[in-house]
């Protein structure tokens, strides 16, 4: 059974970068046939994808997010990263590592401010 976890700081400044890890445990991010998603969830709104990195390491963004966003791969680890670059308040949310067929991290809070 696949399990992830992200981790990260809980607050980030606005202008800098975000970033967050997603261990997996259970499956290998390079197995074929998965995506691995960075998914969130602003305050009172409904999800939003993010972006993937598929089992390849090619990556797919959200248009609206896409020039602020890189997702990169420790496959040593089983880890996968989201950066997030310039932050401003709207970024605030929790945010979700996900892989597509099934399996949700737990989430964690990323609040932008100064």
């Amino acid at each position: 059974q696949v399990q992830l976890q992200e981790s990260g700081p809980g607050l980030v400044a606005p202008s800098q970068t975000l970033s967050l890890t997603c261990t997996v445990y259970g499956e290998s991010i390079t197995t074929n046939g998965y995506n691995w998603n960075w998914i969130r969830q602003p305050p009172g709104k409904g999800l939003e994808w993010v972006g993937s990195i598929r089992n390849t390491g090619s990556t797919m963004f959200s248009p609206s997010l896409k020039s602020r966003t890189a997702i990169s791969r420790d496959t040593s680890k089983n880890q996968f990263t989201l950066q997030l670059s310039s932050v401003t308040p709207e970024d605030t949310a929790v945010y979700y590592c996900v892989r597509n067929k099934g399996g949700w991290g737990q989430g964690t809070q990323v609040t932008v401010s100064s």
